[in-house]
């Protein structure tokens, strides 16, 4: 049947054009007598209200709805979708224009939301050298020199996703290894993680750095036995050299975020959660304009700008547009495990030097957001380790103790390593887990070794955070890793390599349901954005984003995961991927 039409008041003029063609719909469904499947009454409801512009058919159709988990069918009017049910009922409500699309028994289900992506990121290291995959430093080398001819004397080369543990040394890039590769230009490159990078020796002259540049404030330069810099920057000492880069122009920074999302896209990511500078925000806000934004975005905000600038932002930005506005503030406090920059309880387990970054002291980590709790903002802390975790539930607790009561949804971001007595806070606080599967299947090759078995049983715990009570969130933080959320439900449901093993997976009593981690990265991402009413489920008032995909994802073994395959993606009922 035609499921949750829903009456939504009593007096027709509180409602919108399309909240009265939804109930028109319910309306004639029941005059029509098709609660109890009576098929005389199609052509008379044919003719009771306006017609659906799109329909898609013969499908199987996973609409995250509890209440009826799988439909044929559905129909959706302007953006959003007006009824879901049979396709003999669905194909009844087209009229001579509606556009009607047969799926040949093809899966959807909502489109993805990708709750914590670098968008604007992730397409501008497709202008720079990408070293993502190299296997080692003489693969990285060789990455470099082949782009070195796109590039003047004296010209800015830049790039990303290096990841020294893939590679036989072990070991990080130096100065030397890029110069050995060019000395005619200033390079840097940033590793997999966006948390530490390598500079050459031009690069940390034109930055003045030196053996006796001071490490600043929640950052560090490397230095060898000699005292000299090696070419690595930790946490904030990258931006030494970052800030001397030239920006990029306005087509460089169009075309960056074009691409970007034609990846998203293609992946069938409809909503995203991004946090990039307010640079691209303009460029967003134009493609809209244009009407060529082919993605939702809720745009974050840096927590560290002061009140009245960020006030100043989200005036500009908005918060109520379904296709771009501007959500919550967004607040570094560590780094990361790969990196050995997140700050844990205890020392590193592989080297006991060092515990780690803390980027914010926390106590003024507590005045800015009870601040900015005040001002109406939700807060979301970016924490890896479990000393960093531990500090953003305390801060959580303190804005609650000193703000009073409200429905803030606070966020963790990542919650990676979490120690066995604060999991319960995350429910206690009404602190949403907003957490990366995908990490999980890239870092045990190496977590265990930081972390040691014991902090290994609280590392990406998405079990323990859900029989605590805890909201799960799910996406991607593209560009560090691939976008394709398929590859975070692989890793969801088997903690395994994307090749395959360990066998049973990564401690594996955090694995959960297919379903559990379908919800997290559709209706649970939605939640943590205030979008559960509009996002995440396909049903009758939501949204019309919709991905196709090639196979039934809650029928098939989960290796065959990786290889499913997007055919269609819809934003507000419009093909932004496929045919």
């Amino acid at each position: 049947m035609i499921h949750n039409f829903r009456l939504l008041g009593n007096d027709l003029r509180q409602h919108s054009p399309l909240q009265l063609l939804v109930m028109r719909f319910a309306h004639c469904l029941f005059l029509c007598g098709w609660l109890a499947a009576a098929p005389q009454g199609l052509n008379a409801c044919g003719t009771e209200s306006q017609p659906p512009e799109l329909a898609l058919v013969n499908g199987v159709i996973y609409t995250g709805d509890a209440a009826h988990l799988r439909v044929e069918a559905m129909a959706i009017h302007g953006e959003k979708i007006v009824a879901v049910g049979t396709t003999r009922q669905i194909r009844a409500l087209a009229g001579p224009k509606t556009r009607v699309i047969d799926l040949h028994g093809a899966f959807a289900m909502p489109g993805f939301n990708d709750a914590h992506i670098h968008l604007a990121s992730g397409g501008q290291a497709k202008l720079g050298v990408d070293f993502e995959g190299a296997k080692s430093l003489a693969e990285f080398q060789l990455r470099l020199r082949a782009r070195l001819a796109e590039h003047k004397p004296g010209e800015w080369i830049t790039g990303r996703g290096w990841d020294h543990t893939l590679w036989p040394e072990q070991r990080f890039p130096t100065r030397q290894d890029l110069d050995a590769v060019s000395k005619d230009h200033p390079m840097i490159f940033g590793r997999v993680d966006g948390h530490v990078a390598v500079a050459n020796s031009l690069a940390l002259q034109l930055a003045g750095i030196t053996k006796e540049t001071k490490d600043p404030a929640a950052g560090s330069i490397e230095h060898d036995s000699a005292g000299e810099p090696t070419g690595m920057l930790k946490e904030s000492a990258v931006g030494l050299v970052s800030r001397k880069i030239p920006p990029l122009t306005p087509e460089q920074r169009r075309r960056a975020v074009e691409m970007a999302l034609a990846e998203v896209a293609r992946f069938g990511v409809t909503s995203l959660q991004d946090n990039s500078a307010w640079a691209d925000f303009v460029v967003y806000q134009q493609l809209k304009k244009e009407g060529k934004l082919t993605a939702r975005i809720t745009e974050w905000l840096p927590f560290s700008e002061p009140l009245a600038r960020l006030n100043e932002m989200r005036q500009q930005g908005g918060t109520e547009d379904p296709w771009l506005k501007t959500g919550t503030l967004k607040a570094i406090l560590d780094g990361s495990l790969g990196s050995r920059t997140a700050a844990l309880l205890a020392p590193y387990a592989d080297d006991p030097s060092t515990s780690g970054i803390l980027r914010f002291e926390p106590e003024q980590l507590k005045r800015l957001a009870i601040e900015r709790d005040n001002a109406g903002f939700q807060l979301a802390f970016h924490a890896i380790g479990d000393a960093t975790n531990r500090i953003a539930l305390n801060t959580f607790a303190a804005v609650v103790e000193r703000n009073g009561p409200r429905d803030r949804r606070p966020r963790i971001e990542h919650a990676q390593v979490v120690a066995p007595e604060d999991f319960p806070r995350f429910a206690e606080l009404g602190v949403i887990a907003s957490m990366q599967p995908v990490h999980e299947s890239s870092d045990m090759r190496w977590a265990q070794a930081r972390l040691g078995s014991d902090r290994s049983k609280g590392a990406y715990a998405w079990n323990t955070m859900l029989k605590q009570g805890a909201r799960l969130a799910f996406g991607t933080d593209y560009p560090v890793e691939p976008v394709n959320p398929l590859r975070g439900l692989y890793a969801c449901v088997t903690r395994e390599l994307p090749e395959g093993g360990p066998a049973g997976g990564w401690q594996p009593q955090e694995k959960i349901p297919l379903e559990d981690c379908l919800r997290a990265y559709t209706g649970g991402s939605a939640y943590a954005e205030f979008e559960e009413g509009k996002k995440g489920r396909i049903a009758p008032g939501q949204w019309a984003d919709i991905v196709v995909l090639s196979a039934d994802i809650t029928k098939i073994p989960p290796q065959q995961l990786l290889t499913t395959k997007v055919l269609q993606t819809f934003v507000g009922g419009r093909l932004v991927y496929g045919k």
